[in-house]
């Protein structure tokens, strides 16, 4: 026993010290190289390369201290990059900021967006943004759960073999496919039936939004349902209850959380997807009339096809006015991830489990 309790504090001492020596030199070398990578970029290879033997040189002397220090550094550098990504939207955008003031959320009238005379206002984008929003969540919300719980309680086993790699394919057709398919399909369709005053509409973007999003919500929810014990299902089951009562009393309830941060992710896709709308949308900046009206020529835009179809020919206000709308995108998705975060942590007290 006294042999063992010898060597446990020199291998927690030798830890340490490799922790330190490879931490500090990862550390100053990783400084160095953000430091040349910013004053002189042509010289940012040679601290790149010393971090990169400070590493080489702790995994051959302190293989464990040197996978913590790397571990480390890696979480860190995520906030760090989302903390870097955070002050430049907001310092690009200050600019416009200045000049418009709380104009630029709220401003409503004959102009709204002119980049000619100085005049932004993303009212007109944020309500695109949100119908499209609704409408893709109308399309995806439903069914995406519905194909959740067929897939996860209902289906038989071979079905379920050619539903999920089925899935994972739609999840992976890049997003300029779907807005081709929609400019081609769905918009010429409804241009043709509905005899449409231009072509493009917010109610098909949104229904192509939905079916891109519909992959996330199915997966994601799928997942939350197994992960329900089936010792809870075969108690409803050995109670007397049915199969369709055991899924909406007991299955559902318990994989709510899960659920919800499907429907918020499904959310997150539609708010932030570019270019199937960029494609599909007439790009007009102003209010449609009525604001409900989502086949009308007005309000064909969003944030994200804003930024996506003139960041190529904006400058000065106009380059910050885009910036200023990924700033509202961002502050959007943020609340939604926290508010998922809630939903989850109430639901998990409600319920006193993980799922």
């Amino acid at each position: 026993m006294s042999a063992i309790d010898d060597t446990r504090p020199g291998r927690f001492e030798r830890l340490d010290e490799g922790t330190r020596r490879i931490g500090v030199g990862s550390a100053l070398t990783i400084v160095a190289t953000i430091a040349a990578f910013l004053v002189l970029p042509a010289a940012t290879i040679f601290p790149l390369l010393g971090f990169l033997a400070v590493v080489g040189y702790g995994w051959w002397r302190y293989q464990e201290a040197t996978a913590k220090v790397v571990m480390s550094l890696m979480t860190a550098s995520t906030v760090i990059i989302l903390g870097l990504i955070t002050v430049y939207l907001l310092w690009q955008s200050l600019p416009v900021l200045e000049q418009m003031g709380l104009s630029l959320f709220t401003r409503v009238g004959d102009t709204m967006w002119s980049p000619n005379t100085g005049v932004f206002s993303l009212v007109p984008m944020m309500w695109g943004t949100l119908l499209t929003t609704i409408i893709a969540m109308c399309v995806a919300g439903p069914l995406g759960i519905a194909g959740a719980l067929f897939t996860s309680e209902m289906a038989p086993r071979w079905a379920r073999e050619i539903i999920k790699p089925a899935i994972e394919v739609l999840a992976g057709i890049p997003s300029i496919v779907y807005g081709f398919l929609g400019f081609v399909i769905v918009n010429d369709y409804m241009m043709r039936e509905l005899s449409l005053p231009i072509y493009g509409s917010l109610f098909g973007a949104g229904v192509v939004i939905g079916l891109m999003a519909l992959p996330t919500i199915v997966s994601v929810a799928e997942d939350a349902l197994d992960a329900v014990p089936d010792e809870m299902k075969d108690g409803s089951v050995a109670l007397g209850a049915t199969g369709w009562q055991t899924i909406t009393d007991v299955t559902i309830p318990s994989a709510f959380s899960g659920i919800s941060a499907a429907v918020i992710l499904g959310v997150g896709r539609a708010l932030g997807e570019t270019m199937a709308v960029t494609v599909m949308l007439a790009h007009t900046q102003t209010l449609p009339d009525p604001l409900y009206d989502v086949f009308g020529a007005g309000g064909q835009e969003t944030l994200t096809s804003l930024i996506a179809s003139q960041y190529g020919i904006a400058s000065g206000d106009h380059m910050s006015a885009l910036f200023a709308a990924g700033v509202v995108l961002f502050i959007t998705v943020l609340t939604l991830s926290i508010g998922s975060q809630v939903v989850e942590a109430r639901m998990r007290e409600k319920l006193g489990g993980e799922a």
